[in-house]
C-alpha cells in the first residue's frame, strides 16, 4: 500500500477498534498476525501488507480500504465477496426504516415491536442494520447485511468479540415485507445465556406510520394485527420450525 493509503487505512482501523471496544491483541489474535506487526503499521513505523490488510478486514467483516483503486475518502459501490458481492444500486429498495416484529421472550402470546433501519455505509462499502426504539434499549443491535445470491435470502449478522446474532430474511414480498427467523441469546437463570430462535417480520415503516414501538400485548388496539403479520412467518413457509 502506498504511505497515503497506509494513513488511511490505520486511521480507519483505530476509529474502528474504538467503536467495537476492541483491543488491539484481540484484533491482532482473529486475524492471525501478532501484536507487534500490528502496532508497528498504526503507528507508521512500517507499512501494512496487502495480506495483512485481508487478515484484518476479514476478521472484522468490514472493508476498511478506500474506495476504487485504495484512495482515501472514495465511497465504495460494491459489498465484499463474503457479504455476496452485491452493488449498491441493485439494493437500493431495502434501504429504509422496517417495523420489526418478534414474539416476546418474557410475556407469553405478546408481540415485540421496534425499529430497524437498514442503511448504505459509504466509507465500508456494504450495508448496514441498527435497531432503535426497543423496550430493552441496551440489548439494541447492529451489524452488517450479507445478500448472496447463492440462497436467495437475506442476513443481518451482529458480531460482538465473537459473540454472534442472526437474522434470515426472505427476498420481500409485493407489499415489501420480509418474514424469516432471529437466533440469539435469551437471559436464563442467574447469569445464564441460553440459545433461542423465534419467527421475526420487518415491515415498511411507511406502511405503519403511526405504529407505537415497545410490548404489544392482546389487549393492545394494534394487536391482531400485529400478531397476524408475525404469524405469516410460518404460516406461509418462509420459515420452519422442528422441535
Amino acid at each position: 500500500m502506498q504511505p497515503e493509503a497506509d494513513e488511511g487505512f490505520a486511521e480507519r482501523l483505530r476509529e474502528e477498534l474504538a467503536r467495537r471496544r476492541m483491543s488491539r491483541q484481540a484484533l491482532a489474535d482473529m486475524a492471525r498476525i501478532s501484536l507487534s506487526t500490528l502496532e508497528k503499521a498504526l503507528s507508521g513505523s512500517r507499512p501494512f501488507t496487502l495480506a495483512t490488510v485481508v487478515r484484518i478486514e476479514e476478521a472484522l467483516g468490514a472493508a476498511l480500504r478506500g474506495g476504487n483503486g485504495g484512495d482515501p475518502g472514495v465511497g465504495r459501490d460494491l459489498a465484499p465477496d463474503h457479504m455476496g458481492a452485491y452493488s449498491r444500486a441493485a439494493i437500493r429498495w431495502i434501504e429504509q426504516d422496517y417495523v420489526t416484529l418478534r414474539a416476546s421472550f418474557g410475556t407469553p402470546g405478546a408481540v415485540i415491536a421496534y425499529r430497524t433501519r437498514v442503511a448504505w455505509d459509504e466509507a465500508a462499502g456494504y450495508l448496514r442494520f441498527a435497531e432503535a426504539d426497543r423496550a430493552d434499549g441496551a440489548f439494541a443491535q447492529s451489524g452488517h447485511v450479507s445478500m448472496p445470491n447463492l440462497s436467495g435470502h437475506i442476513y443481518l449478522s451482529t458480531n460482538e468479540q465473537g459473540q454472534h446474532r442472526l437474522i434470515i430474511l426472505s427476498r420481500p414480498t409485493r407489499e415489501g415485507r420480509m418474514f424469516g427467523l432471529l437466533t440469539t441469546l435469551q437471559v436464563g437463570a442467574g447469569s445464564q445465556l441460553v440459545p433461542v430462535a423465534c419467527p421475526i417480520a420487518f415491515v415498511p415503516q411507511a406502511q405503519l406510520p403511526d405504529m407505537a414501538m415497545g410490548v404489544i400485548e392482546p389487549a393492545h388496539p394494534a394487536y391482531a394485527d400485529c400478531r397476524a403479520t408475525l404469524d405469516r412467518a410460518m404460516q406461509d413457509d418462509f420459515c420452519r420450525w422442528r422441535p
